[in-house]
This record gives structure tokens, C-alpha cells and sequence, in this order.
């Protein structure tokens, strides 16, 4: 058989910037777990001086990320909304950005409540189709910010077109990846100019990290958010790199699972009779299946739907009598992770996003978002149907 021109992505995932080391043959490389390192002579040293500025281990972590995403630059930070702030931090007073009317809460309250204090303006339209957003184009407007599938309705958007339409206008292109992965979407290759994440989720995926990572193949971008990385200092520890890469390694196997047992979980809720809708871009009758089809894909051309399944239960008594029931779900916060958890968006992710505008894009009391894991499909589908039942 031929050699691939470029390795495939677990081969990448387990081995971009994470070769054995040179001084032992380790073949897991070192924590570099140091704040300073000793120069030669004033002024001269080994490329690290302070791990603000550069560590060994974030290194190897965001060539790796890089890798995965199809750029050419990552930067790691603390945690999914330093890097977020980071990418804000890039723009100027004055500047306006189009958003996904549903994202995560987080970004919403980073946005409504902290960047306009500086002097950044948003407006968050439909970004299922193109028009709202072409109609909220301004000569201030900088970049357009979208999740696909968005948290928690499963609102997908065009990533090819949406990034095309921003281009000619002259606007960055900037998608939050989390959900999906680079395993399942890479929006860079689909014209997309940043990709950021929280590596909290599915890049570690085992619930004891926090982190993110901004991912572009723009070099003057890159540059400006390297020096915003060293003179802000939302930098990961070198521990904390370290599991995420250690994760990283096992990431398509794990996307397979969650993606498996999400979809068998959403066609049997859809079939349920105490549930009235089910959000899920895997299901034909979803408004956008066909988008789905064309832009989720593994590296191997497989549709790719992803682990997380969001569903109207009809009030928040019935969603809570669900949430207290589950056993091998866990009712919390975050997602991603092996195991499976329960999360109630109004009262939990989505609590600071005023009511009239969650309600707008069908944020109800009732709705419950699962983040499906690895567990036994048996075992999860048990424990929906015992909670439903309740």
C-alpha cells in the first residue's frame, strides 16, 4: 500500500508534537513543569524564558491542536473563554460583530456584559440562513462569531457560505468548534478564518481539565494573539497541556462512541411518547439534515453527527422529574466528557441569557441537553426510559 502524502488524523493525533525524547527516548515527552529556565549569558538562552511566554509542553500541545485542525498557528489559553477573550482583545473600540442568536451562555454574557464595556458591539441574528445576517452587516462590523451546531437548539449554519459571504465583505470568519471537533467538522477547510475551543470538552474529554485553544492558518492573526497569549497570561499550566495531549490521542475513538450512542439515543427519544421534540442534526426530519450530511464528516468521509442530544420535555417540573431520575446520567454542568451528563440550559448554561431572548429561539423551562458518552448503549437507553417513565 501507498504512503499517504499526509498522515491520517489519529496518526496525528497521536504522534504531531509529541515525538520521544531526545535525551532519554521517552516515548511520552516530558512535563516541563518549570516557571523560568537558566540563560547562558545576558540576553542569550534556549528559546524559553519564562513559561508565560513559552513552555515545552504547551508547545507540543498546540502544534498537535494545529494539526488537527488544518492550521498552520495554535494558541492554548486557561480555559474555552480565555481563549474567547483573547480573539476580543485582538479587535478595537468601536468594532461590531454578527453572532449566532443561540450560543453558549457564557459568550453571551462575555459579550453583553463585559466587552461592551470597551467599546465592542454585537447583534445576534439567525444564522440558519443568510439573509438576517447580510442585513446586519454595518461599516464597523469586523468578524462574524457562529457555533455549529449551536448550544443547546442544534441550529446548524453553512460554514462554506457563511464564510464566503464574510469574506467578500471583508469580515473574519470565526467559529466555535467545540462541540463538533476537528474529528467530526473542520470549519478552516470550509473557508472559516479561526477556530477556537473549549478543550475542557471532548479534546481532553475526561471532565478534569479546563483549557482552550484559538486554531487559524492567518499569521498576522496568530502573531497578535501569541503576544495577546504572553501579555495577558491566560496560559494553560504545563500539567494541564500535558493531559490534554495525553487525551488527544484517543480523541477518534472516542468521537466514534459518542457519536454511536447519540444517535441510537436521539432516534429512541424522538420515538418516545413524554417527548415532544428532539434537537438532533442526526435525525432526517431535523430542518437541516442535508447540511448536516455535507459539512459533519469524520476524516474518512463518515457523516459525523456528534454526542450531544437536546430535547423538549414540555415544563420545568417535567424536566427536573427527568434530571432527578437518571442514575447514569449526571445532572451538570460542562460536556464532552466519557461519561454522560444531564444539563438544564435555563438554569444552568444558558441562566444569564434574559428569558424573552432564549424563548425567542426556542430556549424553553422543558428542554434538557444531554451530553451522551461512552458509556454501554444498553445501559444509557435503560436509564432514559426509567426517567421518562417517572
Amino acid at each position: 500500500m501507498p504512503r499517504p502524502v499526509k498522515p491520517g488524523f489519529s496518526t496525528r493525533a497521536i504522534h504531531v508534537g509529541q515525538e520521544p525524547d531526545p535525551a532519554t527516548g521517552a516515548v511520552v515527552p516530558p512535563i516541563y513543569q518549570t516557571t523560568t529556565y537558566a540563560q547562558e549569558d545576558l540576553g542569550v538562552h534556549r528559546g524559553y524564558d519564562y513559561s508565560r511566554a513559552a513552555n515545552p509542553t504547551r508547545q507540543m500541545l498546540e502544534t498537535n491542536l494545529a494539526s488537527l485542525e488544518g492550521g498552520t498557528s495554535a494558541i492554548a489559553f486557561a480555559s474555552g473563554m480565555a481563549a474567547f477573550t483573547a480573539l476580543m482583545t485582538h479587535f478595537r473600540s468601536g468594532d461590531h460583530f454578527i453572532i449566532s442568536e443561540n450560543v453558549y451562555g457564557g459568550t453571551y454574557r462575555a459579550l453583553t456584559q463585559v466587552f461592551n464595556r470597551f467599546g465592542l458591539a454585537s447583534s445576534w441574528v439567525d444564522m440558519t440562513k443568510p439573509e438576517p445576517f447580510l442585513a446586519a452587516v454595518e461599516p464597523s462590523t469586523k468578524a462574524i462569531i457562529l457555533e455549529s451546531p449551536t448550544n443547546p437548539m442544534m441550529s446548524l449554519t453553512d460554514i462554506a457560505q457563511f464564510s464566503s459571504l464574510a469574506r467578500e465583505r471583508g469580515l473574519l470568519t470565526i467559529v466555535d468548534n467545540t462541540f463538533m471537533t476537528p474529528y467530526c467538522q473542520r470549519p478552516l477547510e470550509l473557508g472559516a478564518d479561526v477556530v477556537y475551543h473549549s478543550t475542557t470538552k471532548y479534546l481532553c474529554g475526561h471532565s478534569d481539565v479546563i483549557g482552550g485553544v484559538v486554531i487559524t492558518s492567518d499569521s498576522r492573526l496568530a502573531a497578535d494573539l501569541a503576544f495577546i497569549q504572553k501579555s495577558l497570561g491566560a496560559v494553560p499550566s504545563p500539567f494541564d497541556c500535558w493531559l490534554t495531549l495525553r487525551s488527544l490521542k484517543t480523541l477518534a475513538v472516542r468521537m466514534e462512541r459518542h457519536n454511536h450512542n447519540a444517535l441510537q439515543l436521539a432516534h429512541f427519544l424522538d420515538g418516545h411518547p413524554n417527548v415532544s421534540r428532539v434537537y438532533f442534526p442526526g435525525l432526517k426530519d431535523h430542518p437541516q439534515y442535508d447540511l448536516a450530511l455535507k459539512q459533519q464528516r469524520t476524516p474518512d468521509g463518515q457523516p459525523a453527527f456528534g454526542g450531544m442530544i437536546s430535547f423538549e420535555t414540555g415544563s420545568r417540573e417535567n424536566a427536573r422529574k427527568i434530571a432527578r431520575a437518571l442514575k447514569v446520567f449526571t445532572l451538570a454542568e460542562s460536556l464532552g466528557g466519557v461519561e454522560s451528563l444531564v444539563n438544564h440550559p435555563v438554569t444552568m448554561t444558558h441562566a444569564s441569557v434574559p428569558r424573552e431572548q432564549r424563548e425567542s429561539f426556542g430556549l424553553t423551562e422543558g428542554l434538557l441537553r444531554l451530553s451522551v458518552g461512552i458509556e454501554d448503549l444498553a445501559d444509557l437507553q435503560a436509564d432514559l426510559e426509567g426517567a421518562l417513565g417517572a
